[in-house]
C-alpha cells in the first residue's frame, strides 16, 4: 500500500487574496513496479506560470518535465530491491512515459538517463545512487544533484525509502 504525503498548494481568491488552494494527497500517483509508489506534487513550464487553476500535477506520465525548460516535483517511495528484483523494467519506464530514458544494455536494474538536472533529498531511509562507474550510500538527510548522468537506484535495505525530487529541464549533453 502506497504511503500518503500530504501536499498543500496556495492560489488566489476572486478578490486577489492568498489563499490555501488544495490541501490533500498527492493527486496523482503511479506504481510502475510493485511497491515503487511515483506521487505527483506539481509541474511548470518556462516561466511558471502562478496564475489560472489548472492542477499541473494531473498530467501525462513521464519522468522528464513535458516542457523541456519545466520542473517536476515528485516524492518516490521506494520498496527495497527484493520487491521488484523480478519485474520487467523496461516495461515499469514505458509505464511511466519515459520508455526512451531506460537503458536497455545496462547490466544494472533500472539504469536510465534524463535530460534534467535533479535535486534529490532523501526523506527517509536509505538508497544506493549507481552510477556507470562507482555508487554512493545516501541516507536520510543527504542531497544529490543529478546531472543528466546515466544512473539508477538500489533500495538495498528491508525497508522503504522516501526521496524528494525536483527535476529541472537541462540542455542535453550530446
Amino acid at each position: 500500500m502506497a504511503r500518503t504525503f500530504r501536499r498543500v498548494v496556495t492560489g488566489h481568491n476572486a478578490a486577489g487574496k492568498s489563499i490555501i488552494w488544495k490541501d490533500g494527497d498527492a493527486p496523482q500517483t503511479i506504481e510502475p513496479l510493485p511497491g515503487l509508489f511515483l506521487h505527483e506534487y506539481w509541474e511548470t513550464t518556462a516561466p511558471a506560470d502562478n496564475t489560472g487553476e489548472t492542477d499541473t500535477a494531473i498530467r501525462e506520465n513521464s519522468i522528464e518535465p513535458h516542457d523541456p525548460n519545466g520542473t517536476i516535483f515528485r516524492v518516490v517511495d521506494f520498496p527495497p530491491d527484493e520487491v521488484w528484483k523480478d519485474a520487467d523494467v523496461g516495461a515499469a519506464f514505458a509505464e511511466m512515459g519515459s520508455g526512451d530514458a531506460h537503458d536497455d544494455d545496462a547490466h544494472t536494474p533500472g539504469m536510465h538517463e534524463t535530460q534534467t538536472t535533479d535535486f534529490a533529498i532523501v526523506l527517509e531511509g536509505e538508497m544506493w545512487a549507481v552510477m556507470e562507474e562507482g555508487e554512493t550510500l545516501l541516507k536520510a538527510g543527504d542531497v544529490l544533484v543529478q546531472r543528466g548522468t546515466n544512473h539508477a537506484w538500489s533500495n538495498r535495505s528491508d525497508k522503504n525509502a522516501a526521496i524528494a525530487f525536483v527535476l529541472v529541464g537541462a540542455k542535453p549533453r550530446s
